[in-house]
């Protein structure tokens, strides 16, 4: 098996595939619309959340920082001058104080913050907790110095700065390019502010140590790295103009100009641990004050304006995946309504060409073969119907189909009609040989009425008995073709009359043995097919059993009908072979030559035919000997209970008698109770004709009949030495009437069994024949010419006065 046809049979039917083809690329886009959707609307409310964030916390910190810068220069004014006015600190702790509540209210939203940003915001909020302390130490400095104050101020500006450049990156690079000059720009203005509350501290004294000159250096030249390199490189537009209109300003030059004078003063000799500064205090307030009024619009400016920019590029980008969710949600479901359309399409099509394949496979062929068999014509362009699936593929396979159920159905036909030709051909050869067997038949009975000659007529009855079996032979090939056999009854017959004519259809009667108590007919259109089912069996019977053995038949009354057993002693047969015999006999036999010329058991066929055509059952099952046992039920529907007529059996014979006929003396009973075998009648109904005089009915075999005065005394049974019983004997003149019986010794003198000689037989049989001759005349038998042209005339005798006796 290909990987291929294993995929198809793992995935169960074409419509699963169908549906999974179109199910994996739903799926498939459903599950990417959805991950863009949620990522585009991530990235928007992430940005948005960003902003209000920023805004919420004072413009992302920088009024704090402000405000703390503006409290660290008068703090530092403060510790330079104690005794100063303290009215504008007082102002701007308060300042600051609100802009540190504004910072520290947002703890929820800081909390849902990334944790990049929380974690730095949670570092500013730490740091201000501290800033009531620090404020204690510049107002009465107790613990620290005054420059670790305003180191500690700068520590929290830092934190804060910090906090404002982690605010800046968002996930839009726009937005995080324009925001990395304005951090700059903060963080340049915060070193101009650590330089003025250096040398706002150190202007009373007029001098710096090394240690505090040596950090103005640092951040002198920091600061002007920062711009010149980092800052104005970056900025663009309004904010850039307004940056450099800052440093061309005059107090922007007087700033730098007393920069390089505490830079410069250094080297003009002094002591390294007192560095004297400048007289420029108040050049250096002046531009300090303008230039931080202007360096804090800017910073506020520029930042209000990425904000602003920033929640406008959340708004786009919520609106984009709003529009872009919508487009592909749409595009999705049209993408699935059209997948699920044709997958619906395609499945509904597959399953009505489905449904046409197994209409045609389980109804259409079927209902034509049976028309065929009950012998209908059948018109192969009506038997088939036209499938148009269009002309794609499925339409090829359509047509394809149709041409194929045409061929079906014509090649049914065919057949059919060439079944029907060779049927007829047997049913022609059959009738032929039959009529010739019939011819046959009757002229072997003319020639046994003519001849007296005990040798000759046991050679007369020798071919008399193959004959009859060659015409049952020949009724097999009727029955084969369909057909009935042509003998027919117009009365019930007896059940004894059948087993008898059966067991006279058998080459080896001589072993059959007939065991029957039961007074019951059949009825006339099934007699022959009856007798020719228990024949078929009876000769099955005794060719697959070994000679002498013997075959017995029962037969009695049961609830649903009339049993007949059949039991061999052979060999038998496997289990399986006995359920495939009765599966085939079960099941109505279909004439198939094929199968007939590879099975040899054409007697099973034709018991199925005869068994199935009146509803008996047969069954086949071992026997206890070891053989088969062949079980035949017979319906009531067949089974006629009283005596045609309203005859009964002769008084003289018991109610209690038990008729039990081996083979061999069934047929010596026929021919002494009767006229022939032959007389009986051999193909059609019996001819209408006055009845003949009753006589009485003889029990074969065993029959102990009452003895008259005429008839003889029945002889005395002789044991055999290994103790079984010995063959019965025919009584001579024990079934004629007493017109027709001979004088003869009486039963004393008759001396044993052992001096019946053949002289005897012949004297026997010759007083037969001339009953026979005197009850013909008697009974207006029709011209000889009928009788050669296979017309059957009536027994002259037999078992019940008013019922026709069965043929062999």
């Amino acid at each position: 098996m290909s990987r291929r046809t294993g995929a198809r049979r793992r995935l169960g039917s074409i419509r699963l595939s169908l549906v999974l083809l179109a199910l994996v690329p739903s799926v498939t886009l459903a599950a990417m619309w959805g991950v863009t959707t949620i990522q585009m609307f991530s990235e928007g409310l992430r940005l948005r959340d960003q902003t209000e964030l920023s805004r919420s916390t004072g413009a992302m910190g920088t009024d704090a920082t402000l405000a703390l810068q503006r409290e660290r220069s008068l703090s530092a004014a403060w510790l330079a001058s104690p005794k100063g006015s303290r009215a504008a600190l007082d102002a701007q702790r308060a300042e600051t104080d609100k802009a540190v509540a504004k910072l520290v209210g947002q703890a929820d939203a800081i909390e849902k913050a990334p944790s990049r940003i929380s974690d730095r915001l949670y570092s500013v909020l730490g740091s201000v907790g501290s800033l009531e302390y620090y404020r204690d130490q510049v107002d009465d400095p107790t613990d620290i110095t005054a420059q670790q104050a305003l180191d500690q101020y700068s520590s929290i500006i830092d934190d804060q700065i910090h906090a404002f450049q982690e605010l800046s990156q968002v996930d839009d690079g726009d937005l995080t390019s324009q925001a990395g000059p304005l951090v700059g720009l903060e963080h340049a203005a915060e070193l101009v502010s650590r330089e003025d509350a250096q040398l706002t501290l150190a202007w009373p004294t007029g001098h710096l140590d090394d240690t505090t000159w040596t950090q103005f250096t640092e951040l002198v030249n920091t600061r002007r790295w920062l711009v010149k390199d980092q800052v104005v490189p970056q900025l663009t537009g309004s904010a850039k103009a307004q940056t450099e209109r800052i440093l061309a300003s005059r107090d922007w030059q007087t700033l730098q100009s007393v920069e390089d004078q505490v830079l410069a003063a250094r080297n003009a000799g002094a002591a390294s641990d007192r560095i004297a500064l400048p007289d420029a205090q108040k050049r250096w307030s002046g531009a300090m004050d303008t230039l931080s009024e202007q360096y804090a619009g800017l910073i506020q400016q520029q930042t209000t304006g990425l904000l602003q920019r920033s929640a406008d590029k959340a708004d786009a980008l919520l609106l984009k995946a709003a529009l872009l969710s919508a487009g592909g949600l749409l595009a999705l479901l049209v993408c699935v309504g059209m997948s699920w359309r044709i997958t619906r399409s395609l499945s509904r099509r597959l399953r009505g060409l489905r449904r046409a394949a197994v209409s045609l496979a389980q109804e259409r062929l079927p209902d034509v073969v049976a028309r065929l068999e009950r012998g209908e014509t059948v018109d192969p362009e009506s038997a088939t119907t036209e499938l148009d699936y269009g002309h794609d593929e499925l339409g090829q396979v359509a047509r394809a189909f149709n041409t194929a159920q045409r061929t079906a159905v014509h090649t049914a036909v065919e057949l059919a009609d060439t079944r029907r030709g060779f049927q007829k051909i047997i049913l022609g050869i059959a009738r032929q040989s039959q009529n010739l067997v019939n011819l046959q038949l009757s002229k072997l009975d003319t020639l046994e009425r003519e001849h007296t000659d005990p040798d000759i007529l046991k050679g007369l009855y020798e071919l008399d008995s193959t004959a009859s079996q060659l015409r049952r032979y020949e009724e097999n090939l009727v029955i084969v073709s369909g057909e009935r056999p042509g003998r027919s009854w117009s009365e019930p017959v007896a059940l004894m009359d059948i087993l008898r004519s059966a067991v006279g259809e058998v080459a080896e009667y001589q072993r059959v043995e007939v065991l029957t108590e039961e007074e019951v007919y059949v009825a006339p259109p099934a007699v022959a097919d009856v007798i020719h089912l228990l024949a078929e069996l009876i000769d099955n019977a005794t060719a697959y059993s070994p000679a002498p053995s013997p075959v017995t038949v029962r037969a009695g009354m049961v609830a649903k009908g009339l049993a007949v057993e059949v039991e061999d002693r052979g060999l038998g047969m496997s289990e399986e072979d006995y359920a495939s015999f009765n599966e085939q006999l079960a099941v109505p036999p279909q004439f198939d030559v094929v199968a007939l010329a590879d099975d040899l058991r054409l007697g099973m066929f034709v018991i199925g035919r005869l068994a199935h055509r009146h509803g008996i059952a047969v069954t086949l099952r071992s026997s206890p000997y070891g053989g088969t046992t062949a079980i035949v039920l017979v319906p009531h529907e067949i089974v006629v209970r009283e005596a045609p007529g309203g005859g009964v059996r002769d008084a003289d014979a018991p109610e209690d008698e038990k008729a039990a006929v081996n083979g061999r003396d069934a047929a010596d009973a026929e021919r002494s109770e009767a006229p022939r075998p032959a007389e009986a009648s051999r193909g059609a109904e019996p001819a209408a004709g006055p009845a003949p005089e009753p006589r009485p009915l003889v029990a074969a075999r065993t029959a102990s009949a009452a003895p008259s005065a005429a008839a003889p005394a029945p002889r005395e049974v002789v044991p055999r030495r290994d103790g079984l019983a010995p063959l019965p004997r025919r009584v001579p003149q024990t079934s004629l009437v007493e017109e027709l019986r001979e004088e003869s010794a009486p039963a004393g003198e008759d001396g044993s069994l052992d001096d019946f000689t053949a002289e005897a037989a012949a004297s026997s049989l010759a007083g037969f024949q001339r009953g026979t001759l005197r009850a013909r005349d008697d009974d207006a038998e029709p011209p000889h010419d009928e009788e050669a042209a296979a017309v059957p005339r009536q027994a002259a005798a037999g078992p019940v006065p008013s019922t026709p006796p069965a043929d062999r």
